[in-house]
């Protein structure tokens, strides 16, 4: 019995030393690989930095000092400080350009947001079909926005599906060249932008609305609150960052919206359409002066850059703050 003890109290030093040897080389391993992560992994990330800064920061930066020049595209060209951002201001083309980017981006923002946010509320919970319709609302945020486009132009022809539509249902005398006529043009524009988007904003609404806990609406029903209180005062404070999310996707989408105009209409009928993209495009590639159209996208970039920062902040998340 003695010998048996005096044995295995030998041997369970072994045992445990053999147990601990894995557990240390373990505890070094991490220890290694922890200390790796903290002061060798940063540089990872400069390859991917150096990607960014040349094709966006750089870019720009070069693209922008053409502002200051009379630059045509071909040959040397010569610095002319502040005047083609004076002649902006006495540009008439421009500054209806700018009206019409205006009516087009606030339409955008405001109309993608609201039936994005029905559709969602729509389709959040209780509809059998409601990832069938989810997919088909979402359809159109994959296709080409010049396809789509163009199928629109054909359906706003004078010979196309919506003049035979208002003929066969009675309504004859509403037909007309939508699309050449300047109060109607820019508003079938924002027609199919709004179109082509609604389903992106319902998705990142859904998602906003999925973390929304259905046991607080229910509670909340219990005490009395009717749908409107429980969306007031529940739902839309829960989806703010959906809500930041989108608006911010939709005003600087809606200002930099170019190929609907492009292939609908090429800013006509006189001007009617164009924005602000469609006139640095002819500024810079048709009319080969790129000097001044360098200097018209470094104003818009600064404006779309303000109005996304104020949009940002009306919109940000006040529930850390309170």
């Amino acid at each position: 019995m003695s010998d048996s003890l005096e044995k295995t109290a030998t041997t369970s030093p072994k045992r445990s030393g053999l147990n601990r040897g894995p557990e240390r080389k373990l505890g070094a391993s991490a220890l290694k690989h922890k200390n790796m992560v903290v002061h060798g992994s940063w540089w990872w990330a400069l390859p991917g930095l150096a990607a960014v800064l040349a094709v966006h920061y750089v870019a720009t930066f070069l693209g922008a000092s053409y502002a200051f020049t009379d630059f045509n595209g071909i040959g040397s060209f010569e610095w002319v400080g502040i005047d083609n951002f004076v002649r902006i201001l006495d540009d008439y083309e421009v500054m209806a350009s700018l009206g019409n980017t205006a009516f087009i981006a606030i339409g955008f923002l405001v109309i993608t947001n609201i039936v994005g946010l029905l559709l969602a509320l729509a389709l959040n919970r209780g509809l059998k079909t409601r990832y069938l319709l989810r997919t088909i609302l979402f359809l159109p945020v994959v296709l080409s926005a010049i396809s789509v486009s163009y199928i629109f132009k054909y359906i706003f022809a004078f010979d196309g599906p919506l003049n035979a539509i208002l003929a066969a249902i009675g309504l004859g005398d509403l037909q007309r060249i939508w699309l050449a006529e300047p109060d109607s043009a820019l508003v079938a524009v924002l027609i199919v932008a709004v179109w082509q988007n609604i389903g992106m904003a319902m998705v990142i609404y859904l998602a906003g609305l999925a973390l929304v806990p259905q046991e607080l609406e229910e509670a909340a029903a219990l005490d009395g609150a009717g749908l409107w209180g429980r969306f007031r005062h529940i739902t839309l404070p829960m989806i703010q960052p959906a809500i930041a999310i989108n608006t911010t996707l939709a005003l600087t989408g809606g200002l930099k919206i170019f190929d609907q105009v492009k292939a609908m209409t090429n800013g006509g009928p006189f001007g009617a359409t164009d924005t602000l993209s469609t006139v640095i495009y002819r500024n810079t590639y048709e009319f080969m002066n790129y000097g001044y159209g360098a200097a018209i996208s470094l104003v818009f970039s600064v404006v779309i850059l303000a109005a996304a920062a104020i949009q940002l902040y009306l919109t940000r998340d006040r529930g850390v703050n309170n």
